[in-house]
């Protein structure tokens, strides 16, 4: 993608992204900016079997198609929502399927969204105790803390609520 500035007279000036079409292959630098996945990034996701590895010019650079941008931009937009790799891998197979049912894409998502509300709950958790933690330290100039103290017990539990 390619990011243009507007300049507009007495407004704040704005960003957008022009989506290219390629109608030949492009090198793995365009592709990332084209995609916003780093050119490190997508040769992980080709180490791994993510995305499949791009075809080579004479002098050895990757090749990329309007098709594997797209795939790079799925990738991308899977990762900002938070969907594992093996996930992402996972709504790969049925985005390219043509046969999917909507279902099994929903039940992908609904999923997802049990696992993101289960680790709010647990961040949640960490910030209630914390918290506890933080009240019950006088934070002056003598060394005893209880959020120290606390970090340093073998037996509590750190989820646990103080008493």
């Amino acid at each position: 993608m390619t990011s243009v500035t507007l300049n507009l007279p007495n407004m704040v000036r704005s960003s957008y992204h022009l989506s290219w079409s390629f109608d030949i292959a492009v090198n793995i630098g365009r592709a990332a900016k084209s995609s916003g996945v780093s050119a490190k990034m997508i040769r992980y996701y080709e180490s791994i079997g993510l995305f499949p590895r791009a075809d080579r010019t004479a002098g050895g650079y990757r090749d990329y198609d309007d098709a594997d941008v797209q795939r790079l931009r799925f990738i991308r937009r899977a990762r900002d929502l938070g969907f594992s790799l093996d996930r992402i891998g996972e709504l790969l197979t049925l985005w390219s399927d043509q046969d999917r049912h909507s279902a099994d894409v929903k039940s992908l998502a609904l999923a997802h969204i049990n696992e993101l509300e289960g680790r709010a709950a647990e961040l949640r958790g960490m910030i209630r105790t914390l918290r506890t933690l933080v009240r019950a330290c006088d934070g002056n100039d003598r060394p005893d803390c209880p959020i120290m103290e606390k970090l340093g017990a073998a037996q509590t539990p750190i989820g646990r609520r103080m008493r």
